[in-house]
């Protein structure tokens, strides 16, 4: 019989009640056997809902349970480090939403935690578990493109309600936390380099105070670019487009692709504007976040590294540490 981890989440998040609990309730290498919120009867009740066997009414209850083998953190992001952090002082390894923290210091902070427990800790970038990412990385990795010297990315959505932790500066709420991370990681995983120097424009909303409107340039070695918008306030939208010498990839849902449908990469190699160089690929359906919960269950049970550590969300929380800095500046910015 297959082994399974036992996972724990903290909190009754939207998106762990949305994707990550039906897909690791799903999962071939795991279950969910506990939640905590600070509200038992939320706890008590999103239990019931997913066949969830405890409830607990406070994080520490979870942490400390052991029968737990891992803990999936999608709490507000100023709680990413202070919890993942007391996870690991409790012996569990963490799978934590992103970004993984506030600034790349505090993302330093984890790595030396992760470092002294010695357990795996991953950010919970889902995408590139998805195949259509992989595939994509591997045709710009063959050269099907030639060169690939720009990736423009866009991910929109509207939101105004302001109890929402979305729109609350204080706890990491605004665009470029919750979706202008997604731009800055794919354009790093596609580039396979890291940005030498980054400048952004922002505007914010007048009562939350976070940004609901970020536009961003990444500068990469040999010339490369990223250039990207992100919003809390605009019409929802997302695509990925990857321009090169010989042709330009695009990915029509990049980020929020469907866990049972399947999903298409656009290859032009641009010999006429009607279409005629137009090829799509198709992806089979794939549940990214089912993928993810997998990897990092095989991680826990063999010991083996993970494909993405640390060493990665630091690396992307400094490159957005620069484009909060030039948006305050009005200059170009080094991670």
């Amino acid at each position: 019989m297959t082994p399974r981890i036992r996972w724990g989440v903290l909190g009754c998040a939207g998106i762990a009640a949305k994707a990550v609990i039906p897909a690791i309730q799903s999962s071939r290498l795991g279950r969910v056997t506990a939640i905590a919120s600070r509200d038992l009867n939320r706890a008590t009740e999103m239990a019931a809902r997913f066949g969830i066997p405890k409830a607990h009414g406070s994080y520490e209850d979870l942490l400390a349970d052991p029968e737990i083998d891992a803990i999936y953190n999608p709490l507000p992001n100023h709680l990413h480090v202070p919890l993942t952090i007391r996870a690991l002082e409790h012996g569990k390894p963490v799978l934590c939403e992103k970004p993984i923290a506030l600034d790349a210091a505090q993302a330093m902070d984890l790595a030396a935690a992760q470092k002294a427990a010695g357990l795996p800790v991953a950010e919970a970038f889902m995408v590139r578990h998805h195949a259509q990412w992989k595939a994509a990385r591997a045709l710009v990795t063959e050269g099907r493109l030639g060169e690939v010297r720009a990736i423009q990315t866009i991910f929109s959505y509207y939101l105004d309600d302001p109890r929402n932790v979305r729109n609350q500066a204080d706890i990491g709420g605004g665009g470029l936390f919750d979706v202008g991370c997604y731009a800055v990681n794919t354009a790093r995983f596609l580039f396979g380099a890291e940005p030498l120097r980054a400048i952004a424009l922002m505007d914010r909303d007048p009562a939350f105070g976070t940004d609901r409107l970020t536009s961003g340039l990444l500068a990469f070695p040999e010339g490369r670019q990223l250039a990207f918008t992100c919003s809390t306030q605009l019409v929802l939208t997302q695509k990925v487009t990857m321009l090169g010498t010989r042709a330009r990839l695009e990915i029509p849902i990049p980020f929020n692709a469907p866990p049972d449908a399947p999903t298409r990469l656009v290859l032009d190699d641009g010999r006429d504007l009607a279409g005629g160089g137009r090829e799509e690929i198709a992806i089979a359906p794939v549940d990214q976040y089912r993928e993810q919960a997998d990897a990092f269950a095989e991680a826990v049970l063999t010991g083996t590294p993970l494909e993405t550590g640390l060493d990665d969300a630091i690396a992307n929380m400094k490159a957005i540490d620069a484009l909060f800095r030039s948006a305050t500046s009005g200059r170009w910015e080094e991670p």
